[in-house]
């Protein structure tokens, strides 16, 4: 058995654990941690962590290797003393809150105290000195644990184990269930109680930057120590270059797809007789663009509608013919060969001025009354 330093308030050498279902979680680990220091024990989930922190605070016994305290051997320790010296020496804050449910938050914080044999008095002084600091004080003091938040619970299991001022402190992911803002005033507070009280904390942790707030770290991978832990990314790498992409299709026009390398180009055609524009281009005057030198289109011209033309008697509209050329004053009036009369077409006829039609002449104008014979 090789005896630990002097300067070293806990050592452990060549650590081996294994679980109930046979996976190895300890395998020859070493490490010391000296009087009033900070360590960190980092590394991903399942590297071994909260197993070394088991085994150094006497929670459970390595199955090879050798634990010492203020050298006193921890791992030759029958259960009792191992009890004892946790509730004495030791603190502990687990990942999870637990805390008694009968009891509110200043009687959890102060129950290792009276556990120790303190009075009620002295150690809710204690316990409420650390709640105000850690902002669980006042009527939050006074209240059940179901009457709490999750990082209120946290913060009060945190005052419990400070509160019993331990020579070394166990902090298992001390800070998982709080907010980002949280976890950094429950770090500053738990660093500055351990610095200005002489406190050595071993904190197990897989945030760098908690881990940055420690006097020294200790990388952990799948159960060994290693100097360097290669976390994986958590950005999500980004893929090889690949080829560019087409260009964005603008608006109003049609993208056009990229020509088939199986299909052999397509060969340019005479244009057809008649079609090819002024310009010389070559190409029919649909296909080729528009310039200066074309002629303008002609606009198509519309043919004006027939209208309604309304009859002698002014109260029926009947469609009437295109009116026909205009004739001058001189000229005769319809239905007339020089000054005599032509013939009348038969009664009820079309052009009668008292027909059925409701007096409508063929030229459209008003009736005409009949010339007498001279």
């Amino acid at each position: 058995m090789e005896a630990p330093p002097d300067n070293d308030v806990l050592w452990a050498r060549a650590l081996h654990f294994t679980h109930h279902d046979g996976s190895p979680a300890l395998q020859g680990v070493s490490v010391g941690v000296r009087e009033g220091e900070i360590l960190a024990v980092s590394g991903p989930r399942g590297s071994g962590k909260t197993t070394l922190l088991r085994c150094l605070s006497g929670m459970v016994r390595p199955q090879d290797g050798e634990v010492w305290f203020n050298s006193v051997p921890v791992h030759t320790m029958g259960p009792l003393k191992r009890e004892r010296l946790r509730r004495d020496r030791f603190g502990w804050i687990d990942p999870a809150p637990v805390l008694v449910p009968e009891l509110n938050a200043w009687e959890n914080a102060a129950l290792p105290l009276m556990l120790r044999g303190t009075g009620r008095r002295r150690a809710k002084t204690a316990a409420m000195e650390w709640l105000d600091r850690l902002d669980v004080g006042g009527r939050a003091a006074r209240r059940r644990p179901h009457e709490l938040r999750q990082a209120e619970r946290q913060r009060v299991c945190i005052a419990r184990a400070l509160a019993v001022a331990p020579a070394v402190l166990f902090a298992d992911e001390p800070t998982a269930p709080l907010h980002r803002a949280d976890r950094a005033h429950v770090l500053r507070t738990l660093t500055t109680a351990a610095r200005s009280h002489g406190i050595t904390v071993l904190l197990a942790t897989s945030d760098a930057r908690t881990a940055a707030l420690a006097d020294r770290t200790v990388a952990l991978l799948d159960g060994r120590r290693v100097r360097t832990v290669h976390l994986p990314p958590s950005r999500r790498r980004r893929s090889p270059p690949g080829p560019p992409a087409p260009p964005e299709r603008k608006a109003g026009r049609r993208a056009r797809s990229p020509p088939d390398p199986r299909r052999p180009p397509r060969r340019p055609t005479a244009p057809p007789a008649g079609r090819v524009g002024v310009g010389g281009h070559g190409l029919p005057a649909a296909v080729r663009p528009r310039t200066r030198a074309d002629p303008p289109r002609r606009a198509r011209r519309l043919l004006p509608a027939p209208r309604l033309v309304r009859g002698a008697a002014g109260r029926h509209g009947v469609p009437g013919g295109r009116r026909g050329p205009r004739r001058s004053r001189d000229a005769p009036p319809p239905g007339t060969v020089g000054d005599r009369p032509g013939p009348r077409p038969p009664h009820g006829g079309v052009g009668d001025d008292h027909g059925p039609v409701g007096g409508a002449r063929l030229g459209g104008g008003p009736p005409r009354l009949p010339v007498p014979a001279r």
